[in-house]
């Protein structure tokens, strides 16, 4: 059993939905990565995500893309990811997907990155801009890695194609909440749960969602109708905040337990 199988048996051991965590790895830099992650984890993270910063993220808000930016010019890239990882493998168990758009993947060998990257500690991988149908081009290179290929689908993946996409699913399926890029929204659609319900019909492993959940009482809502729930631009925006980097951690910390606390059962009663 692999580290993100294991962690859903956990979840549903404890009766509670899975928290996953959205970072962008090397903002402000890699060193506070390596901070930032075993303290995500000691706060109730249950999975972590690494997004390897890119200098056109599409499906990315403001807010991730700003700290992609950050994250480049501070020099990051996949080998300093991935020696990353390592080192956090030495501090913490936590599942670890790398999140990932094709290009930079491409560029570093679809081979090499899959064998890289089990050998680091990477749990999974998600690439966010490789459709259905370009599945095959990264797939083998996965399997032959055994590292799970996330599947995503959205709010307007029709039934069809949404059986395809979950009927072999590995790890988990990201169920996107919304329509658009990252970012926190202030509300969630109101077909949010028939939404997830069909995504969970499909799907032989756990879903979860993300893209919009701000806050603790958003994350319960939707956790009713998931296995887990994702939070992204919040939890950057908060690691970006004022103070220095251990006031900032300490935030990004402090807004995961919260979290966290509304995912459990006495929170969902």
């Amino acid at each position: 059993m692999n580290r993100i199988d294991a962690a859903f048996k956990a979840c549903r051991r404890d009766r509670r939905k899975a928290l996953v965590a959205f970072l962008t790895a090397g903002d402000p830099d890699l060193d506070a990565t390596a901070e930032i992650v075993p303290a995500l984890a000691a706060a109730g993270a249950d999975i972590i995500e690494l997004g390897v910063p890119f200098s056109d993220p599409m499906a990315d808000g403001p807010t991730i893309q700003e700290s992609s930016q950050r994250a480049l010019a501070a020099g990051t890239t996949l080998d300093g990811i991935l020696e990353c990882v390592r080192r956090l493998r030495r501090q913490t168990q936590v599942p670890l997907v790398l999140f990932s758009y094709y290009n930079v993947i491409f560029r570093h060998g679809l081979d090499r990155l899959a064998a890289e990257a089990a050998a680091a500690g990477v749990d999974g991988l998600l690439l966010v801009d490789v459709p259905l149908e370009e599945l095959d081009e990264v797939r083998p290179s996965c399997r032959q890695a055994g590292l799970p290929l996330i599947r995503l689908v959205a709010p307007t993946t029709p039934p069809e194609r949404l059986e395809r996409i979950c009927r072999d699913a590995e790890g988990f399926v990201y169920c996107i909440t919304v329509t658009g890029v990252t970012g926190a929204r202030a509300a969630l659609p109101a077909d949010l749960a028939a939404e997830l319900a069909r995504a969970r019909a499909a799907s032989p492993v756990p879903v979860v969602a993300g893209f919009g959940i701000a806050s603790p009482e958003m994350a319960r809502t939707v956790a009713a109708h998931a296995d887990g729930v994702v939070v992204g631009s919040a939890l950057v925006k908060c690691l970006a905040g004022p103070g220095g980097r251990a006031e900032r951690i300490a935030a990004g910390a402090a807004f995961i337990a919260s979290l966290a606390e509304a995912l459990r059962p006495t929170s969902n009663a």
